[in-house]
C-alpha cells in the first residue's frame, strides 16, 4: 500500500494564533488551524513508517497582488478593507480601479464571475520570502524527522502570478495562456494516480483544501475514492464554506475521518 500526505498550505500566516493580545497572529490566521497542524504532526510522527511520500503546497503572494488591498484604489485613494467584494460591476462604474493595469483586472474579475464567484480582498498574506510563508513549525518539525529517515519532501509553489487568485494546487482561479504558472498542472495531477491513498489535510478548508478537491474531482474523477479527508486537519475561514464539493467527493469514494481513526 503506497501512502501520500498531500499538504495544502500549511503557512504561518494561516495557522499562527499569536498571543492573547494578537500579537504575531498569521496575517490571514484561520481559527484552530494551529491545532490542525498539531494534530497533523502528530499523526505524521506516528506513521512516518507508512507514509511513502509528502507533497506540500505553499502559497505565495506579491505585496500588489489582486487579492490584496494595495492592488486597488477609489477616487478618493482609499485602499479596500480586508474582506470586502469588488464586483466587475464596480470596475467599470469607477468605484474601484487596479493600480496597475486596470483591463486585464476588469478581464479577470469577468471571467471570475462567469464561474459564479465573486473577489474577495484579504489582508496581504504569504507575501514571497517572508516569515508568514514558511512552514508553521510545530508541522515541519514533523515532516523532518520524515525525511529523516531518508525521503525527500516535494513543494508546490503557487499565487505567484500577481493578475489571478491561486486557491486550488492544481491550478488558478483563472487561466493565462501565457502564464505557464497559471495553468493546469497536470504533471502533478498525474502524480496522484502513482498511489493507493492520498491524505488529504490543509488550510483552509474553505478556501484552497476545498478548491484543490474540487480539482481533482473535475480533471482526475479516478483517483478521488483513494482520497482520505483529514477532518481534524483543517478548519475553515470563518464564514465560508465548500460543503458541496467534500459531499460530491464523499459520494465519489473518498472518505473522511479524524486522524486517531485512521488506519494503516
Amino acid at each position: 500500500m503506497k501512502n501520500l500526505l498531500l499538504i495544502i498550505d500549511p503557512q504561518n500566516d494561516f495557522c499562527r494564533p499569536g498571543n492573547a493580545d494578537g500579537q504575531g497572529q498569521g496575517a490571514l490566521y484561520v481559527p484552530g488551524a494551529e491545532q490542525d497542524m498539531k494534530q497533523l504532526a502528530v499523526w505524521l510522527q506516528q506513521n512516518q513508517q507508512k507514509i511513502e511520500h509528502i507533497i506540500i503546497t505553499l502559497d505565495n503572494h506579491h505585496l500588489n497582488d489582486i487579492s490584496h488591498p494595495d492592488f486597488w484604489v477609489n477616487s478618493a485613494g482609499e485602499h479596500p478593507e480586508p474582506f470586502s467584494v469588488i464586483h466587475a460591476e464596480d470596475v467599470e462604474k469607477g468605484i474601484w480601479r487596479s493600480v496597475f493595469d486596470n483591463e486585464k483586472a476588469l478581464m479577470y474579475l469577468h471571467k471570475l464571475e462567469q464561474q459564479g464567484l465573486v473577489h474577495t480582498i484579504w489582508p496581504p498574506h504569504c507575501l514571497i520570502g517572508s516569515e508568514g510563508a514558511a512552514i508553521y513549525q510545530p508541522l515541519f518539525d514533523a515532516i523532518v524527522q520524515w525525511a529523516a529517515q531518508g525521503h525527500y519532501y516535494q513543494t508546490v509553489v503557487k499565487g505567484t502570478y500577481p493578475y489571478t487568485e491561486h486557491f486550488g494546487a492544481f491550478k488558478a482561479q483563472v487561466v493565462f495562456d501565457d502564464v505557464p504558472e497559471t495553468q493546469l498542472n497536470t504533471e502533478l495531477l498525474d502524480q496522484l494516480e502513482q498511489f493507493d491513498r492520498i491524505f488529504l489535510a490543509g488550510e483552509a478548508r474553505s478556501h484552497c483544501v476545498g478548491t484543490s478537491l474540487k480539482q481533482i474531482i473535475d480533471y482526475k474523477p479516478e483517483v478521488v475514492s483513494k482520497i482520505t479527508i483529514l477532518q481534524d486537519a483543517m478548519s475553515n475561514v470563518p464564514g465560508f464554506e465548500m460543503e458541496d464539493v467534500y459531499r460530491k467527493a464523499l459520494e465519489m469514494g473518498a472518505k473522511q475521518v479524524k486522524t486517531d481513526e485512521v488506519e494503516l
